[in-house]
Parts: structure tokens; C-alpha cells; sequence
């Protein structure tokens, strides 16, 4: 641990399956059931019941995926709307702890209880407080995270789940990080995880041996990342006001796409949506993206960077029109998105917006 930062009492609440435990609390005919929710033919896993995860279910997963590995799982329509209404009363409980309270997603959140409004010295007890008040007042279940930094709660808080906390104290963190295995520290992918496995490194130990530059050489500006964090550190504060970086839309299709007259229909409401969202929150950007996702799952993704702001739906609809041309297959597309980056949100005060969930990515 490096002594020449100050010591924090950081803490990482995660809700346990949210979106299937909202479904299977609201619904209890579904509890003990293999549950995705998500549309079942065309769409994507959004959230998976624990009961679904035991099949290898996960979110991210095709519908026909998931459904090839649980022949019986059940799928439920998302409800984004109730999931919001949870997530706002969970945001509320933390704040009757601290307002320093970085949320990452609907379900998950870092809060800095250093100093905390209800002067309480133990961190872990705070944790407890706040998932029993939350079973209390939503019948759901959340686990957390406790330790010095921002990076050992979130590497904590999957230790003990679901319904569940584990706490890594300061004099204990060398030797957890050191016997911790590789796949299992927050921003080790499979790919990279399957890297290290094969220079031989497993756990973290193994990690720790090589210097900075070694690492740097092998992964990159992450392995700097690497270097830090098996050493116990992560300086990164927690940010209760996140600067929005990007806006996006984008759907996903009942029938695949392949001609351009369809495709610029698609591109058209896109864009005007789009501009919907900037429109409404006073935010303008200057580079556009378009995203296709093909039937076959590859993805493509091609940007164009102006000086100037874009301004209108029809800058962005002209702009995809021009970034489709050059994309590299003729094959059918199940998926289109715009998306929006380098706000002038970084170049101003923080402007807070929650952005809707495109609801078609999950229809049926």
C-alpha cells in the first residue's frame, strides 16, 4: 500500500441479479425459477435469476443462446421503469449515509463513508445497515464491498454473493491481492486473463512479480493499471457527479435489414431520436458514430469527427448515411446505433441526465 495517500473507507453496493429480482419479488410464482429477462426470439439476456446462472446463463447472451443452454427458462419482458423506481429508492438510502455516492448503473453504486452523516466509525457496519434497510423497503437483496479503495470494495463485493459483504481491512491486503487469482481483479478480462495464463501468471503473486515496465510492455497503459492495483493501489475518488461522455440509440431488429432504403429509414428515426435526447438535456457533441451489428454478430463501428458541433438530426442522418457506405460487408444487419462523444458536457459543468433504455433491444 502506498502510505502517502489518505485512507478511505470506501464502499461498493451491488444488487443481486436486480432486474430478475425485481421480476421474480413482483411476481413470486417466478421465484426458484430459471428466469432471463429479455425477449425470447430476437433479443438479448438483460439480467439472468441466479437459478439461470447455474445453466451458464448470462447477460449480454442471446436470447436463442440462453435458451440452448436452459431449454426451460422462462423470459420476461423488461420494466425499465420499475427497475428505475427501485433503483431511486436504493440511491436514497445511500444518501442517508453520505452524498458522496458514485453511481455506476441502476444496481450498483461506490459511496465514500470516510465521514459519514450518521458518524458511524465502521464502515461494514454502515454496509449492513444499508442492505438491511434496502431488504426492508424492497424485499430485494444487495451485497457490498468494504475496504481502502474504489477497486478492493468492487473486488470484495462479488466475494461473498449473493446477499452478502466481505471486508478486506488495510493490514490484510497485501496477502488477499496476493492470493487472489488473476480472472478475479476488476478489469482482467478473458482475453487478457487467458493472456496472463500464459506467461504463467495465475494469482496475484504471480502478477507481482513483474515490474512496471515488463507489464506495460506486455498489456499496454493497463498494465500500469495491473501494476498499481495488486500493490493495493487506486487512487481514484469517488465522483459523485459523472460527467456524461457519450448519448446513444440504437435498436435491435425483429427481421434482419439488407437494403439501403430500410437501412435509411432506420438511420433517419435514429438520428431524430437522438437529437431528442441532446436536444432535451442541452448537450451537443462533435463526433457521431454509427454501429452495425450483422446477422452473424460481428461488429463494425466507424466515426467522423467535426470541428464544430452537431446541431441537427440532419447532420447526424447525412453523417450515418455517409459512415454506412463505408462499412466493409454486404450482409444482413440485426442491429444499428448512433451514438454522440466528445460532449461539450466535459467542457462544462456537470450536466446530470438519465438516459431512457431503448426498450426494442429486448422485444419480443
Amino acid at each position: 500500500m502506498d502510505s502517502s495517500f489518505p485512507t478511505r473507507k470506501i464502499i461498493h453496493v451491488d444488487m443481486d441479479a436486480f432486474y430478475a429480482s425485481v421480476e421474480q419479488h413482483d411476481n413470486p410464482s417466478l421465484k426458484g425459477k430459471p428466469i432471463a429477462v429479455g425477449g425470447e426470439h430476437r433479443g438479448v439476456v438483460a439480467a439472468a435469476s441466479y437459478e439461470a446462472r447455474k445453466y451458464g446463463v448470462r447477460s449480454a447472451m442471446p436470447s436463442k443462446t440462453a435458451k440452448e443452454k436452459c431449454p426451460h427458462i422462462i423470459f420476461v419482458t423488461p420494466r425499465f421503469a420499475r427497475y428505475k423506481e427501485i433503483s431511486k429508492q436504493i440511491r436514497e438510502i445511500f444518501h442517508e449515509y453520505t452524498d458522496l455516492v458514485e453511481p455506476l448503473s441502476l444496481d450498483e453504486a461506490y459511496l465514500d463513508v470516510t465521514e459519514n452523516k450518521k458518524d458511524i466509525e465502521s464502515a461494514n457496519q454502515i454496509a449492513r445497515e444499508i442492505r438491511q434497510k434496502i431488504f426492508e423497503q424492497t424485499g430485494l437483496t444487495a451485497s457490498a464491498g468494504i475496504s481502502v479503495n474504489k477497486f478492493l470494495a468492487k473486488v470484495a463485493s462479488d466475494i461473498n454473493k449473493p446477499n452478502g459483504q466481505k471486508t478486506i481491512h488495510p493490514d490484510r491486503i497485501e496477502g488477499f491481492l496476493e492470493e487472489l487469482p488473476v480472472e478475479k481483479f476488476y478489469g482482467v478480462g478473458k482475453v487478457t486473463a487467458n493472456k496472463m495464463f500464459s506467461l504463467g501468471i495465475y494469482k496475484g503473486k504471480d502478477l507481482k512479480k513483474k515490474t512496471f515496465e515488463e507489464l506495460v510492455r506486455l498489456f499496454g497503459k493497463s498494465g500500469g493499471y495491473y501494476y498499481n492495483v495488486v500493490r493495493g493501489i487506486h487512487n481514484s475518488e469517488v465522483k459523485p457527479h459523472r460527467i456524461q461522455k457519450s448519448v446513444a440509440v440504437e435498436r435491435t431488429f425483429f427481421e434482419d435489414l439488407f437494403d439501403d432504403q430500410a437501412i435509411n429509414e432506420k438511420l433517419e428515426h435514429l438520428s431524430q431520436e437522438l437529437h431528442q435526447r441532446l436536444q432535451k438535456n442541452s448537450i451537443l457533441g462533435k463526433a457521431l458514430t454509427l454501429k452495425i451489428k450483422y446477422k452473424d454478430f460481428s461488429l463494425f463501428t466507424r466515426s467522423f469527427t467535426k470541428e464544430e458541433y452537431f446541431t441537427s438530426p440532419e447532420q447526424y442522418f447525412s453523417t450515418g448515411k455517409k459512415l454506412w457506405e463505408l462499412r466493409p460487408f454486404d450482409k444482413p444487419v440485426r442491429l444499428l446505433g448512433l451514438s454522440l462523444s466528445h460532449l461539450n458536457t466535459e467542457e462544462k459543468k456537470q450536466v446530470s441526465i438519465q438516459l431512457k433504455i431503448p426498450f426494442e433491444e429486448f422485444e419480443n
